[in-house]
């Protein structure tokens, strides 16, 4: 195990701009993650883990092949995308996951732009058996480090595709679904009234909703139906009911 002291070591260098740099990422296709639990969830999915930085005197975790350094508490702090970080901290790269055969669902994310709702999204997907998760326009990256983190290890595990919204109306096409939006629409129809056996929800950003571009793809609107006078869910709490409609009418 090689010791690291200084700040501008190569790998704490590489660990911090993997943590704060979407470029460095999409050049490398690497991310820089922290703690045990997703370190054992990169593990667990064959996900190609390229280096591990552990505090002096902590224990190494079990099953790495690739390269492992140790550094003082406060420089493993420093490295990682986390504030007071227990470490380890790892580079990995995330894991190529095979498009579903025959989906049946899929949520469509256009200009989501936090991270940490993105990840809570795919979790939210991983757990209810939704087969794709499309992220459109200007969202947040999968393999951004609270994406990863909010998905509790599900970015690991489940199906996510980057597309721009004119490449989206072909991709729901070649995949054999209805896509739907939600939408605060005179026209939008109760979700429970609709079909989504084999279907698409498209959810867009808390501020502006789904742009024109994106509804002129859709088959129609759907509404969540609330008490008059409620203000609208947020994107994660919208996409939990939309996609658990959607699992239960796979049922």
């Amino acid at each position: 195990m090689e010791r690291i002291t200084s700040r501008k070591n190569p790998y704490i260098m590489r660990l911090r701009a993997l943590g704060s740099d979407a470029a460095a990422r999409a050049a490398s296709g690497e991310t820089a993650l922290d703690g045990m639990k997703l370190l054992g969830e990169a593990l667990a999915s064959g996900a190609e883990v390229t280096g591990v930085l552990c505090a002096e005197g902590a224990e190494v975790p079990e099953g790495l092949e690739s390269r492992t350094y140790c550094a003082p508490p406060e420089l493993v702090s420093y490295a990682s995308p986390v504030k007071n970080s227990p470490g380890p901290v790892f580079s990995v790269r995330l894991p190529e996951i095979a498009a579903p055969a025959s989906p049946r669902s899929a949520l469509v994310l256009e200009n989501i732009q936090d991270p940490g709702n993105v990840g809570t999204m795919i979790r939210t997907a991983n757990a209810l058996g939704i087969d794709a998760v499309i992220l459109c326009g200007d969202c947040a990256g999968r393999s951004s480090p609270r994406c990863v983190r909010a998905s509790m290890g599900a970015a690991f595990r489940q199906y996510v595709l980057e597309c721009s919204v004119p490449e989206l109306g072909g991709i729901i096409e070649a995949m054999g679904l209805t896509l739907y939006g939600a939408a605060l629409t005179d026209s939008a129809r109760d979700v429970r009234d609709l079909r989504l056996e084999r279907a698409a929800v498209a959810i867009g950003n808390e501020g502006h909703g789904l742009s024109p571009e994106l509804m002129r793809l859709c088959a129609g609107a759907m509404i969540i139906p609330m008490r008059p006078g409620s203000e609208s869910l947020n994107a994660a709490a919208a996409a939990a009911v939309l996609m658990w409609e959607m699992a239960r009418a796979r049922l």
